[in-house]
């Protein structure tokens, strides 16, 4: 199996279909050698009944505990069998997935990269000028971050060697937010990683539509101060929006 496709879920039944959707009716599994696996934080809603229309890999968190999305993607892994690990979030989709797979094939696949990342956006039929903006911003900062070997890839979409995913002891699982930084940000000290910047996923707005970007960048930057100079995640849990 070349490509393991890890999707974390929580209570995400009116955004994961359109993703399984998109992997399903494209043939993404069959024409790229891939596996779909859903690793679930102990969904209370129909996210797990929907996933098993699409895949049988499917691991659930059945402790009383919150568990964070760390440890929902190490679980996830624990369950997959390819050479490179797909992060996906559930809440995205993606505007050409076949390109977007056979970009993989071409420029990751082979080559120097320890990891791959790609844009995030919002899909042009929510899309608000304000999102335009703050994004253009977001996707050149996290450019940046990879070229002066600091490291960053938005959670959303997140590529790594299985390799080198276990040399790093994968997601720090202490970690309640600012896990994806993280992970890059050590990745990236012994490599380089592929920013793909003509590639790009949509994800949902829903967060910044309820804190507004502002709230957003502030509690995102501020857990990326814990993470890089403490360790650990500002944080103690991420809010989930549905």
């Amino acid at each position: 199996m070349r490509y393991s496709i890890i999707i974390p879920t929580l209570n995400e039944e009116k955004l994961l279909p359109r993703l399984l959707k998109q992997i399903s009716e494209n043939h993404i599994t069959d024409d790229f050698d891939a596996e779909l696996i859903i690793s679930d934080g102990g969904s209370i809603d129909r996210t797990i009944e929907i996933a098993r229309k699409f895949t049988d890999k499917i691991i659930v968190h059945t402790e009383k505990r919150r568990q964070n999305i760390s440890e929902g993607r190490n679980s996830g892994v624990k369950l997959s069998t390819g050479e490179v690990l797909i992060f996906l979030g559930a809440d995205i989709e993606i505007p050409d997935i076949k390109g977007f797979f056979q970009n993989i094939n071409s420029h990751f696949i082979m080559s120097r990269y320890l990891g791959m990342t790609c844009s995030v956006k919002i899909s042009p039929d929510e899309e608000l000028p304000e999102d335009r903006y703050f994004h253009w911003f977001l996707n050149n900062y996290f450019y940046l971050l990879n070229l002066i070997g600091l490291g960053m890839g938005r959670g959303e979409c997140q590529i790594v060697w299985r390799n080198v995913f276990d040399q790093f002891h994968g997601y720090n699982d202490t970690l309640a937010a600012g896990e994806d930084f993280d992970l890059f940000k050590r990745i990236r000290q012994k490599g380089e990683i592929l920013y793909a910047r003509n590639l790009c996923v949509y994800e949902s707005p829903r967060r910044y539509r309820k804190y507004g970007y502002m709230n957003v960048m502030k509690s995102w930057f501020v857990n990326s101060f814990y993470v890089l100079f403490k360790n650990k995640s500002r944080a103690q849990e991420w809010e989930q929006i549905r």
